[in-house]
């Protein structure tokens, strides 16, 4: 229970912090201190602009976060998955004959490739005989 805080918050960093810091490095360091604080008087959603902003730069520093160690950058989130189809006991029945179904299809489909083989090789064997014969 105790790490589900610190992973939150560590996701919290990567998705939404990280972006916004990096894009406000990059307005700081091209446009100067006196352009971000004008870029927060001016604009109706700073922190968004910047996260939009910053996001390219941001998954780029994940991924590398992920090459050192997978789950570093991009933070593993635990999902709880759930079916809402019923299980049926019924099923493993039609399943089991559907399969015997189809065993025997394939059953019947290979007597009747093995019929023509034979067929086949009955006839190459009688076209060779013929063809010693006329020499």
């Amino acid at each position: 229970m105790a790490e589900e805080p610190i992973d939150s918050f560590r996701f919290v960093l990567m998705q939404d912090l990280l972006p916004v810091g990096l894009a406000m490095m990059a307005r700081f360091r091209n446009d100067g201190p006196g352009k971000v604080v004008e870029f927060f008087n001016q604009s109706t959603n700073p922190f968004e602009e910047l996260r939009v902003e910053g996001e390219r730069d941001a998954k780029i520093i994940r991924d590398r976060l992920d090459q050192v160690s997978p789950g570093l950058g991009n933070p593993v989130m635990e999902v709880n998955v759930t079916v809402d189809q019923p299980v049926s006991e019924l099923s493993d029945l039609d399943e089991e004959d559907s399969l015997k179904q189809f065993l025997h299809r394939l059953e019947k489909r290979l007597d009747i490739l093995e019929k023509q083989l034979q067929i086949g090789s009955e006839d190459k064997e009688e076209s060779q005989r013929d063809s010693r014969q006329s020499l």
